[in-house]
């Protein structure tokens, strides 16, 4: 089997630019807003709303630059393959069930940094950063929706089938539930409701 499908798919590719470029917009004014910091340090972000809903401590934190260069140009170069993947599929492209099995284990990896990075967010730093949020609302579904997707079109095996056919069908509710799941530890924590 040399593709995931044998017939042209429309929303998943169409899924998968409009995630990126979610993802890709939110990592460009990430990018911005750090070399605004850099050329100007005494400025505040134009993102940087209130003691706990800002952007300016995280880009500045050890954490906003976890591989001794800011974070959002991971994004930078992440979001631009998704969105080509997504356009080259609407192009007619195909690809091997390696190269799902690796795009899947991208999203795995990028939800366990997202994870980590919301965890910093909240109980180190004590913020909400705004365009790490919009970053995070690329993710979460990226992830959820090629796991899915990949199980459903046999990708992980026939067995996988029937259960991502199932799990894909109640994708949106669960995107929905990991959601409320951060909004309500970070209100738990940062009460960020009453800073609005």
């Amino acid at each position: 089997m040399t593709s995931a499908e044998t017939q042209r798919p429309v929303g998943f590719p169409l899924f998968l630019i409009l995630s990126g470029l979610v993802g890709l917009t939110a990592a460009f004014a990430l990018t911005v807003e750090k070399i605004h910091k850099l050329l100007f340090p005494d400025e505040a972000a134009s993102c940087d709303y209130s003691v706990i809903v800002q952007c300016g401590k995280n880009l500045a934190s050890w954490q906003g630059s976890l591989l001794g260069f800011p974070n959002p140009l991971i994004g930078l170069m992440a979001w631009s393959v998704v969105i080509t993947i997504g356009v080259s599929m609407f192009a007619g492209a195909r690809y091997a069930n390696w190269f799902w099995r690796g795009l899947n284990l991208g999203a795995a990896i990028a939800l366990a940094f997202v994870i980590w990075l919301f965890s910093q967010s909240v109980f180190v730093l004590g913020t909400l950063c705004p365009w790490c949020m919009v970053t995070w609302s690329a993710t979460i579904p990226l992830f959820w929706v090629v796991t899915f997707w990949t199980m459903k079109n046999g990708v992980w095996g026939s067995k996988a089938q029937k259960l991502g056919s199932t799990l894909l069908s109640w994708v949106a509710i669960i995107i929905l539930v990991s959601f409320l799941i951060e909004a309500v530890i970070a209100q738990f924590v940062l009460n960020w409701v009453a800073t609005l």
